[in-house]
């Protein structure tokens, strides 16, 4: 490693520090890796100094987790005094790079500023890297190089290229307003004094960067680049100019005005040039999708109000609607659609159908052709239909109609877009009518018997638009069609992918039969285990279709089929679960699931031995009289059990919401999923309290969701309008028949469970697959060698608990929810007292302490400061759980224990032994009090 005599295996060691920093993130090896890399610095040659400094800029967010920063800092910056410019230029590198760390350093910034005076360029370029890192950590240093900066800029000694990469430090400039204001005056000289493309483009971008981070000169700004792109002929500063408008339009679309869009509109429409065209476009397309455009379309105070189609704006996208660039007619459909989902004054209604025939002609245009440029805009073009749809549901017949015509003619790659988009649609509107799916299945045949990718993506994505559009149970006759074409053309792996989509639609017959098949053609136990427990939970499912309102005997056969299939399941699933893929949320949803039954089930057998055995005539008179609600159910058994079935639904749904608050990495899909099962529990429990129990005090406010939100899928449609159902039948007996006969609300309940347990359950993404993957990881310290072993403190003093964290991330970090901070919660329980048993406030029992910190590049650490009075052993737990940007807490662990041993101080120990051995504290001891040690 570090210490052979051979260059090659030195730097082969320092290469891989990086891995190592990723594997285990915490400060304690960090500090001594970076020391160690230090001194390598510090004494090996030019190779070995560039290879620690490719490991210091990989590893940059690491570098705050250095504890000895002086001691790594001192032996870096020692290698600044050496002979060799090149050295010298590595570790000026190499101090830019730690500028996060040291921002204040003045001998840092003293040598940046010597070396820019240097005649070496390879120096000289260093330092400016440096000067930029340092310009954006440290006010001091930014103010202190200004003028330097713009010196060497206005010298005429600086050659130009040597300009060119000063000017973009200036972006730096924007700690204070003096200092932003001195930076663009400059930069506004630099622009008129040196007329040259490249020295523009450069200056504009700084000036822009500038601008975006200062955030007060972002209209000044917009107006010089809209000049520029106006008046300056050459086409690589118009290029810049929309690059640079892009930017701004995605930063601070609220600072556009209406001149400044109506200015953009007037150059694009006069430009020759498609691909400045195209530039423009995508700027305008960015805004219509923002604020910005309804302050395009108010009418200027005082004017008269003008017709939509009288805009420049939507002239000029309706002109390149149908323009023969794909890239520009793309964006032309863009905007008309982002105005007529965000507009909706009557003017604007003419335009739904310009954005309709634009979509549908973009639409005939892309799916003919094969190319990466065709299925990109292909892509755009769709996603401006779901929006269009979803905004505005009464086109949805003509689009779905368009795409099912065009679907037969169309390339292979272009047909999964379109399916994928049919789907969309189709789950937001029911549109899919039968009619539809003759169509559906003559293409599911027609796609013939080839096995290319492309084709089993196909199948996958057809599949999925034939189980959307057939919103009840699958024919015979299309069950067959997809098992035989799966039989003919697919693998393995298109097959599950078909089941695990049929299981989140609900069609569980297809997706039994489909698991069924696969279950000999895998190549692990996990994954048999995994298949079977599959199929298990469809056949389950399936057993549940069979339920009929009024006939509860065969619905509790059917729940106890149902069950019999969810136990083996559930021991399969256990069996396919490893200590990498603890498969706990499957795990958890099942064994709520199969509780719900038996919960109904029992429900059910309730109001059965209700109706055997009821409760005398004059059993309200009793309730009444007796004050006691419940003697209305007749005998005590039956009160109970009925008292008991509703805080055992209670009980589930707050088990569901425990479930919902651990899924941090779920989609918003599988969370509404767990939210429903959660509502339904919640729903029978109120049934059960408005009908029998306590019909006064009964309310259902406290559970409804937080309004109705826009309904994603048919399950949720189905599950909401059996609440609707069932509240308004429990509503509607209260008011006619109060109180309400024993026989209408069993009816009631019975059949309320009925139609929950007939709406076929979905398996959503996240039973099958995580996209986002986050975990944290604690260390604590003093942490004892072994973790049986107790760490010793004694009981006058506090244990001072230092938690670290460090935040790990999947392949995409961030996907449907962010980390905003973490909040750590410590609490101590004495477990087993050792010494006298002294009466003791229960204060002084137990520590029970939270702290929130915001992780820093996915760190963080806090302390704690314990106090154990009580002699003997403690166990301190703490557990960690997550706040995400919207302040929602997400319980997901890991939860951590250790033991203290709370020992007597040695002082009192003597004092108590020299008392209970009836001798007079010493002399020396008796001195030792707070006022005569003085």
């Amino acid at each position: 490693g570090l210490r052979s005599g051979k260059l090659g295996e030195q730097c082969e060691a320092v290469v891989r520090f990086p891995r190592l920093f990723q594997k285990y993130p915490f400060p304690i090896l960090i500090n001594s890796a970076f020391l160690k890399l230090a001194d390598v610095f510090r004494v090996g040659n030019n190779f070995l100094r560039l290879c620690v400094l490719k490991v210091t800029q990989q590893s940059e967010k690491h570098l705050e987790k250095i504890l000895n920063v002086d001691e790594f800092v001192k032996r870096v910056f020692s290698v600044i005094h050496s002979n060799d410019p090149v050295a010298r230029a590595i570790t000026l590198r190499m101090l830019g790079s730690m500028a996060s760390i040291i921002p204040e350093r003045k001998n840092a910034h003293h040598s940046i500023r010597q070396s820019l005076d240097s005649h070496d360029n390879v120096e000289v370029e260093a330092a400016i890297f440096a000067a930029a890192n340092f310009s954006a950590q440290s006010k001091d240093f930014a103010v202190g190089i200004c003028n330097k900066i713009s010196e060497m800029i206005q010298g005429l000694a600086t050659p130009v290229d040597l300009k060119l990469k000063l000017i973009p430090i200036l972006q730096h400039m924007h700690h204070d307003a003096s200092l932003a204001s001195s930076s663009r005056q400059l930069l506004q000289q630099l622009v008129t004094s040196y007329p040259s493309t490249k020295m523009v483009i450069v200056t504009l971008h700084t000036f822009t960067l500038l601008a975006a981070s200062s955030l007060v000169d972002i209209p000044k700004q917009i107006q010089l680049l809209l000049q520029y792109l106006k008046n300056d002929p050459r086409k690589a500063v118009k290029r810049l100019a929309i690059q640079d408008l892009k930017l701004l339009a995605n930063k601070t679309p609220h600072t556009w005005s209406r001149e400044n869009i109506q200015a953009l509109c007037e150059s694009a429409l006069n430009t020759p040039y498609d691909s400045l065209k195209m530039g423009m476009l995508s700027v305008l397309s960015t805004l219509s999708g923002t604020i910005a455009i309804k302050q395009y379309f108010s009418s200027a105070p005082g004017a008269a109000a003008t017709t939509a189609r009288s805009f420049d704006l939507v002239k000029l996208a309706q002109e390149c609607c149908y323009h023969n660039n794909r890239g520009i007619a793309a964006h032309g459909v863009r905007i008309l659609t982002n105005i007529s989902a965000s507009c909706q004054e009557k003017d604007l209604l003419p335009l739904e159908q310009d954005a309709v025939f634009g979509l549908e002609a973009l639409l005939v245009l892309c799916s003919q052709d094969d190319s990466p440029g065709a299925q990109a805009t292909l892509k755009i073009t769709l996603t401006c239909m779901v929006k269009l749809v979803k905004c505005r549901p009464h086109l949805s017949q003509s689009v779905v109609e368009s795409l099912l015509t065009q679907l037969h003619s169309a390339q292979d790659s272009a047909r999964i877009l379109m399916c994928h988009c049919l789907a969309a649609i189709a789950m937001q509107l029911p549109v899919l009518a039968d009619g539809m799916l003759g169509d559906l299945m003559d293409l599911y045949k027609l796609i013939g018997q080839s096995a290319t990718d492309k084709k089993q993506e196909l199948l996958v994505s057809l599949a999925t638009v034939i189980f959307v559009s057939s919103q009840k149970a699958l024919s015979t006759e299309v069950k067959t069609v997809i098992k035989q074409q799966l039989e003919n053309a697919s693998n393995g792996w298109t097959a599950y992918r078909i089941a695990r989509q049929a299981s989140r639609m609900g069609n569980h017959d297809m997706a039994r039969e489909l698991y069924q098949s696969l279950l000999t053609q895998v190549a692990s136990e996990h994954f048999y285990f995994w298949l079977n427990s599959l199929k298990e939970f469809s056949h389950a499912e399936q057993c549940l279709t069979g339920l009929q309102e009024d006939n509860y005997s065969s619905a509790l056969s059917c729940i106890a089929e149902a069950l019999k299939s969810y136990h083996k399941g559930i021991a399969s699933l256990t069996a396919a679960s490893t200590p990498l893929n603890p498969l706990s949320f499957q795990c958890g949803f099942v064994k709520l699931r199969i509780d719900l039954l038996q919960a109904f089930s029992q429900l059910i057998c309730t109001c059965n031995s209700l109706k055997t055995s009821p409760p005398p005539a004059i059993a309200t008179t009793i309730a009444m009289t007796s004050g006691n609600d419940l003697q209305r159910c007749g005998r005590i058994s039956n009160q109970a059990r009925m008292k008991h079935s509703m805080e055992e639904f209670r009980n589930l749904a707050t088990r569901y919401g425990d479930l919902y608050q651990s899924s941090f990495d779920a989609d918003s899909a599988t969370l509404r999923n767990v939210e429903l099962q959660q509502q339904s529990c919640l729903l029978i429990s109120h049934a059960i309290e408005a009908l029998i129990l306590d019909p006064e005090s009964a309310s259902f406010q406290e559970y409804s969701s937080n309004g109705t939100a826009h309904v994603e899928s048919e399950y949720e449609r189905r599950m909401m309008s059996v609440f609707n159902h069932v509240l308004e039948e429990v509503e509607s007996l209260n008011r006619k028949y109060a109180p309400v006969s024993y026989l209408a609300s069993n009816t009631c309940l019975c059949n309320a469970v009925i139609a929950l347990l007939k709406v076929p359950l979905s398996f959503q993404r996240y039973f099958f697959q995580k996209l986002q993957s986050t975990s944290i990881k604690l260390a604590l310290s003093p942490s004892p060698r072994n973790p049986a072993e107790p760490i010793a403190v004694q009981n006058n003093q506090q244990l001072a608990l230092k938690v670290e964290g460090v935040v790990q991330h999947g392949s995409k970090p961030g996907l449907f929810r962010k980390i905003q901070s973490v909040c750590l919660n410590v609490s101590s329980v004495l477990q087993s007292k050792s010494g006298q048993d002294y009466k003791i406030p229960i204060d002084n029992m137990t520590n029970e302490m939270e702290q929130r910190v915001e992780p820093h590049n996915d760190y963080f650490s806090t302390q704690f400061l314990l106090n154990f009075v009580i002699l003997g052993t403690h166990n301190i737990t703490v557990e960690s759980s997550v706040i995400d940007s919207n302040g929602i807490v997400w319980k997901t662990g890991p939860k951590t224990t250790i033991f203290v041993k709370s020992l007597e101080d040695p002082y009192s120990q003597q004092v108590r032994l020299q008392q209970q051995q009836g001798q007079p504290p010493s002399q020396q001891q008796q001195q030792r009090t707070a006022y005569s040690r003085f």
